[in-house]
């Protein structure tokens, strides 16, 4: 059974996801609750239209789902069972979207404790970047029961037009949104450095990358970043933490199953250079910076 057409959706965290992804909500039309610890995100969404709420579980009691968009499992724990957390006010048959990138076993653990109150979870990492989260044209990676897919078909098509239903096995997103991500900083590494290569070898950096963009060097986030880093423009769309996170999560995954991954732990300690060099809060585009600083 699909729900009904618009209903009341909870949004926790609405940084730059988040906050996209509320305001492509509303403009379509749904009530949007929101909870962020920066309020100024949250009184941005109140000029859209968006209700604001002091804490998770105000948020929740609003909504028929909520959408957890939180950096990461620590955090999401606390959104959800903290104090003031979003399950203190829920009730059995509400809805929570998992979408930060955390490990699959963290992704299990909260399912499993949603679960037990009645509450049904969609693991739902999502990927696309800020801009792509406002126009509905992100990625979102679900694993959750075919029942909970389609009743929430017209939130998550207005959400997203690439959706794709990885599985019934809760952590299969998690893992899904792990090897693209590994597979995103090894691309963002990989072109950071031969840009840097580039800028040594005296050629100019935008023909360059205009020449990679249509021949077999290419990739989206190696493009997306390095035109920005050549425009020295490292305002944060996606901080260097966040993939610093991700890479090193996806490693983690790979040694639980014995999978070695030499490529994959290069790249997961490039971004850890680029924290230790003082990066985390630029843009990943920085990783220019640093392959400049290393060569």
């Amino acid at each position: 059974m699909i729900a009904s057409s618009t209903y009341p959706v909870g949004i926790i965290g609405v940084g730059n996801m988040g906050g996209a992804m509320a305001a492509n909500l509303l403009a379509h039309g749904w009530p949007v609750h929101v909870n962020d610890v920066v309020d100024s995100k949250m009184q941005a969404l109140a000029a859209l239209g968006a209700a604001v709420h002091s804490d998770a579980a105000q948020t929740a009691c609003n909504s028929e789902l909520v959408i957890v968009c939180v950096v990461d499992a620590v955090q999401t724990n606390d959104a959800l069972f903290g104090h003031n957390g979003a399950v203190n006010h829920m009730q059995s048959g509400q809805c929570v979207m998992l979408c930060p990138t955390i490990a699959p076993e963290d992704v299990e653990v909260c399912t499993h404790k949603l679960a037990a109150l009645g509450i049904q979870t969609i693991d739902s990492p999502m990927s696309g970047g800020p801009v792509r989260a406002r126009d509905g044209s992100m990625s979102l990676m679900l694993a959750c029961a075919d029942a909970v897919f389609e009743k929430y078909q017209t939130l998550l098509q207005t959400l997203s037009n690439q959706v794709f239903h990885i599985s019934q096995q809760p952590g299969d997103g998690a893992r899904t949104k792990l090897v693209n991500n590994l597979l995103a900083g090894i691309n963002l590494a990989g072109a950071a450095e031969v840009m840097a290569l580039s800028e040594r070898m005296g050629l100019d950096l935008t023909t360059t990358l205009n020449v990679i963009e249509q021949s077999s060097g290419q990739s989206w986030i190696g493009g997306d970043r390095m035109r920005r880093a050549i425009a020295d423009d490292f305002e944060p769309r996606a901080h260097t933490s966040l993939l610093a996170k991700d890479t090193k999560l996806a490693v983690e995954a790979a040694n639980k199953l014995g999978f070695k991954t030499p490529i994959g732990q290069l790249t997961s300690d490039t971004f850890a250079r680029a924290l230790a060099q003082g990066l985390s809060d630029q843009d990943d585009a920085s990783l220019l910076k640093l392959s400049r600083h290393d060569s």
